[in-house]
């Protein structure tokens, strides 16, 4: 018996094949990315919500014990230090400290308030006044 040898094409991929896999991954990179990078936007300003929310009722305990909130001068810090040696001074009012918002700044803290007792506030993700969805601030008052 002969054993006869096939001679014919290697199964593969054509470069016709290969381009039009290719134009797919990026309509696809190109539809799915801006969305995704909209929900990293996103959830760095629920951080930051959270965070004021957890530095608002930090304020209100050290008032309770004090009975009035840190001037601007002393900051956010007399949440974790006594300040001036205050002598009704429960703290620290945050267990792990005053944290930093989610783009590496430090929150903006005043007192007396121009919006409520005090202000509590992150410039977003920009580090300026003012802007829109992730550059747009966050606050105490919103």
């Amino acid at each position: 018996m002969k054993h006869r040898l096939k001679q014919g094409r290697q199964a593969g991929f054509t470069l016709l094949e290969l381009l039009v896999v290719m134009v797919i991954i990026g309509l696809l990179a190109g539809y799915v990315g801006p969305k995704y990078f909209a929900q990293i936007g996103k959830s760095e300003t629920k951080t930051a919500k959270a965070q004021i929310t957890a530095l608002a009722h930090a304020l209100d305990l050290y008032r309770l014990d004090i009975g009035h909130y840190p001037t601007t001068e002393q900051g956010l810090a007399a949440l974790n230090r006594n300040p001036d040696n205050e002598p009704k001074w429960q703290g620290p009012y945050l267990a792990k400290g005053v944290p930093a918002d989610p783009w590496g700044r430090q929150y903006l803290y005043r007192y007396p308030g121009e919006h409520g007792d005090y202000d509590v506030w992150t410039l977003g993700s920009d580090g300026t006044a003012g802007g829109q969805d992730a550059d747009s601030d966050i606050s105490s008052w919103q």
